[in-house]
């Protein structure tokens, strides 16, 4: 995968090195990083993230510097919100959009993926028998890290040992952010590992249809939100309707 570090093609936004590829070279870059004998990782951050990022840092929080250093070394960083893009579009930033869930169903559905391997750290019991289904030509394995393992430095190493045992083409970290961040991070890190990783949120809960994505119509709109909101409102109201429009606040700061 190329470094976006080393290209012109990254803005800085919000802190963030932002590379400007589309989904087709995105899908390329990482096929590219698959090859490598040396392990990279795609990040995707989104609204969430960001406003997520700044709370821990202006907390004091270690994992509030651990999720930025995560970021700062991701080989690449891609815009994974409308909202994002147009609160860049406003500051006069023009981002092309890679959303995660776009990229990872690409991915394996490329021609180029079959006869690769897979490595997915994260995701329920049944995600790998589904997975076989919608991409036969894929060795998948996996790993189902505990839960709070950012406090966890027994199960951040397993993660570690088991994405460098692997030796997996790529690697799909499914445990959300910014746990699956600094996973990547660590195992970059550790110098062990070979290949490409993507932090995909619940990307494969929307392949296998354990969960549903919003209409097109709502996604173009910058709507997706809203729609996951409906759809698991217990989980998700704090995110969306209190933490969300923090984003607001921390683009004008920067800005």
């Amino acid at each position: 995968m190329t470094d976006r570090r080393a290209t012109d093609a990254a803005v800085p936004f919000l802190d963030l090195p932002i590379a400007r590829l589309t989904l087709d070279q995105t899908v390329d870059a990482v096929l590219a990083g698959a090859d490598a004998a040396h392990f990279s990782y795609v990040v995707t951050p989104n609204v969430d993230h960001v406003v997520r990022l700044d709370r821990l840092q202006r907390a004091g929080d270690p994992l509030g510097a651990a999720f930025a250093a995560a970021y700062a070394d991701a080989g690449l960083v891609l815009c994974d919100s409308r909202i994002l893009q147009r609160l860049a579009k406003l500051s006069g930033i023009d981002l092309t959009l890679v959303p995660g869930s776009d990229l990872t169903r690409l991915l394996l559905a490329d021609p180029r993926m079959r006869g690769r391997s897979v490595a997915i750290v994260g995701g329920s019991e049944t995600l790998v028998a589904a997975l076989r289904e919608v991409a036969p030509g894929i060795a998948f394995t996996q790993l189902r890290p505990p839960m709070g393992v950012l406090r966890d430095p027994v199960a951040m190493a397993a993660i570690e040992t088991f994405v460098a045992e692997q030796r997996a083409d790529v690697v799909l970290f499914a445990m959300g952010a910014p746990q699956s961040e600094i996973a990547a991070h660590r195992c970059r890190q550790a110098g062990r590992s070979r290949g490409v990783g993507l932090c995909i949120g619940a990307s494969l809960e929307f392949i296998i249809g354990e969960k549903r994505r919003a209409p097109l119509w709502m996604q173009r709109l910058g709507m997706e939100w809203a729609f996951r909101l409906g759809s698991e409102p217990r989980r998700l109201w704090r995110r969306y309707l209190v933490e969300g429009p923090r984003i607001f606040a921390i683009w004008a700061r920067q800005r």
